[in-house]
This record gives C-alpha cells, sequence and structure tokens, in this order.
C-alpha cells in the first residue's frame, strides 16, 4: 500500500505539472506532498528543472521543424499503464497543437475494417513543418489484434510483409518516422493498475481489455518479441525506452527525441506590442448578471 500511495502521489505530481507555467521553481520548492524525504524532494526539484529546460529545447525544435518544413512521425507503443500518456503531454504540454498534434485512432468501426489496413493512418500524416505523435499506431495488428484474436494468421502475416515497406514508402516521401516502445516490468504494470482501481480519479483508464492483458502478459510478451525482431529495419528502428521510473522515462525520451534532429534556434524578428485603439464614443456595455458565472471560488 506505501508503493501504491507513492504511486498516486506521482500522479498528482503530474497534473502539478501542468499548472506551473506562472510559478518559479523556488515557489515551487515549498508545496512537496506530506511524507517525501529531503532527498526525496531534491529529486523532484531536479526532475522538474530538467523537464522545463527540455521543453524549452522542444519550443526550439517545434520552431525549426516550421523553419525548416520538416515532417516527423512519432510513435508510441508499449503495454497498457507503460506511460506514454505521459510523456506525450510532457512534450505537447508547451508546443503548438497546429504544429505537434496527436493521433490516437480508436478501434475501428465496420466500414474501416474494410479498408487497406494503413489507410485510416495515413490521414494523420504531417505535412511540411508538422509533427504527429501516435498514442498507440498501425502495430495494434502486431500486439492487441494478435493477442486478443482480433485478426487472422494471414492478416498478422501480411502486415509484417507490408508494413515495413510501407515505413519505406513514409521515409522515402520525407517524413522521418520514430518509433518508441516503452518497457515496464511485470510487477510494475501491476502496480500501476492497483494504482488505477483505489484512484477514483484514474478508474476510467481500467477498460475489459486492460485487465484481460493482465492475464495475458506473456503472450503479450511474445508478441512485442516478434515485433520488435520483425520491424526493426535501419529506415525506422525501434527505441526502447527503460519506463518502470516514470519520471526518468519521460526525461529520456525527450533528450533522445531532441538527439534525433539537427534543429538548431531560429531567429524570430522582434515583437513589438501596438497600441490599442481607443474611441471617445465608444462606451462598454455592461454585462448582464443572468449570464455570468457564479464566482463559487
Amino acid at each position: 500500500m506505501r508503493r501504491i500511495r507513492s504511486d498516486l502521489i506521482d500522479s498528482y505530481d503530474e497534473e502539478l505539472e501542468m499548472e506551473l507555467d506562472d510559478r518559479t521553481m523556488d515557489q515551487f520548492a515549498g508545496e512537496e506532498p506530506a511524507g517525501h524525504s529531503g532527498s526525496d524532494k531534491e529529486s523532484r526539484r531536479q526532475y522538474f528543472r530538467e523537464l522545463f529546460r527540455l521543453q524549452g529545447e522542444l519550443v526550439k525544435l517545434q520552431d525549426w521543424v516550421v523553419a525548416s518544413g520538416h515532417k516527423v512521425v512519432i510513435l508510441f507503443e508499449g503495454r497498457d499503464a507503460a506511460g506514454k500518456g505521459g510523456v506525450i503531454k510532457r512534450i505537447t504540454q508547451r508546443l503548438n497543437p497546429r504544429i505537434c498534434r496527436v493521433a490516437a485512432l480508436p478501434a475501428p468501426n465496420d466500414r474501416e475494417r474494410t479498408q487497406w489496413y494503413f489507410q485510416r493512418y495515413v490521414s494523420h500524416l504531417p505535412a511540411a513543418g508538422e509533427m504527429v505523435l501516435f498514442d498507440r499506431s498501425w502495430y495494434n495488428r502486431a500486439g492487441v489484434e494478435r493477442v486478443m484474436g482480433f485478426c487472422t494468421d494471414a492478416q498478422y502475416e501480411e502486415f509484417f510483409r507490408t508494413v515495413p515497406e510501407f515505413e519505406k514508402m513514409l521515409v522515402s516521401s520525407g517524413i522521418q518516422l520514430i518509433k518508441y516502445w516503452f518497457s515496464i516490468s511485470d510487477e510494475e504494470q501491476h502496480l500501476r493498475f492497483l494504482g488505477r482501481i483505489h484512484d477514483p480519479l484514474k478508474q476510467w483508464k481500467l477498460s475489459p481489455m486492460d485487465l484481460e492483458s493482465r492475464r495475458r502478459w506473456e503472450a503479450y510478451t511474445r508478441a512485442k518479441e516478434i515485433m520488435l525482431e520483425r520491424t526493426h529495419i535501419p529506415e525506422a528502428p525501434w527505441w526502447v525506452v527503460q519506463a518502470v521510473d516514470k519520471k526518468k522515462a519521460r526525461l529520456n525520451c525527450i533528450h533522445h527525441l531532441l538527439q534525433q534532429m539537427p534543429y538548431e534556434e531560429t531567429e524570430h524578428p522582434t515583437i513589438v506590442l501596438p497600441e490599442r485603439v481607443r474611441h471617445e464614443d465608444y462606451v462598454r456595455r455592461a454585462v448582464p448578471q443572468e449570464i455570468v458565472v457564479p464566482e463559487v471560488y
């Protein structure tokens, strides 16, 4: 229970990160959750300091992508509760959603099941000056579809035959493809699932499919090993992120991502705020009280 409680505290830290835009590290240092030791507090301060530094570099990367017309696709794969969503949040947190967007596709509908397998993913690919992060991707066929029996053996083999050619086609068209697998242990996933069960704010994350994935841990392991072996190609290699420690995984992944592109700081023209235009004959109208949101807080 102590380990689960620690994980719950960490999950609340994730939400605090999203509210730190206007705070300094010194101000935040006094808001540590009760029960954290001095070394824990220092570790958290170092984590936030490095996270903000890396996010500053991501902004530079974004500017370079726009200026250079680069096209980037980043795939995030891994078991349920491996931390994919957490690192995606940290990457996109301070970026322009029109430039860096997330594609998290639901299960295919009846019409999509009759299409070319890759067809529904193609519409999400980037144009020049864009980055697309896939929160799970076409590798669903090599993982959940294989383990849960949602595809036939023939479809499974066809996927492995065609996916290298598909990815080579993307790369030859000018898209940089980066593939991450987030790796956690059996014990860590078990603890994270228990944490979700005991956290009412995160129970929605546990689907029947997630629970079934616990029972089929070994089947998922075999599927992952086959996937990495058969789809690790020079044009689009796999990168494995050790994700038992969520905070370290985020930092390591972002740091590695930044190393994959030769970005440099882009010069911007000086921004000058224009004077507000005022008119003598304009009088601002009072807002009717019946449409004002009550100030409960």
